[in-house]
């Protein structure tokens, strides 16, 4: 069984109630217990947590190396602006799958340039809740094909 972590950054706690037009209206703990059901089909052990501090995601992240598998992170408003995160992400070699509810490249000019995609696999955004579902199909095939 694979282990795999799910991150999710600043503000993500505030889903359902914030920009319901951008973000969608399910809440954080909808989308956790969508992506648990996900992940329970595919004989896969999640761990979903949320954060609003930098340092707590970045000790996150340096956890996947001795702890799991693979790595799906929604950095939220660090996508743009953290280098640490960035620098946390290529300290690894677990596959690793960014993740956004939006489309960052059609929203503000600052939100189209992704910091921290450069350290990760591959990434999904613009599909809503639904990114957290193919993230984990898509690490899902990566973790097999790895064996």
């Amino acid at each position: 069984m694979h282990k795999i972590l799910i991150i999710n950054g600043p503000n993500l706690n505030l889903l359902g109630n914030r920009e319901k037009d951008i973000y969608g209206d399910q809440s954080l703990e909808e989308i956790e217990e969508i992506s648990k059901k996900k992940s329970k089909k595919l004989n896969i052990k999640l761990n979903f947590c949320q954060s609003n501090s930098e340092s707590e995601i970045i000790e996150l992240i340096q956890s996947v190396q001795k702890t799991y598998d693979g790595l799906i992170i929604n950095p939220a408003a660090y996508t743009h602006t953290s280098v640490a995160i960035l620098d946390a992400l290529r300290a690894i070699n677990k596959p690793k799958i960014e993740i956004h509810l939006s489309n960052i490249y059609v929203r503000e000019d600052y939100r189209k340039t992704s910091i921290t995609a450069s350290g990760v696999d591959g990434s999904i955004c613009g599909f809503g809740y639904l990114s957290y579902i193919l993230a984990i199909e898509a690490l899902n095939s990566l973790l097999n094909n790895n064996k």
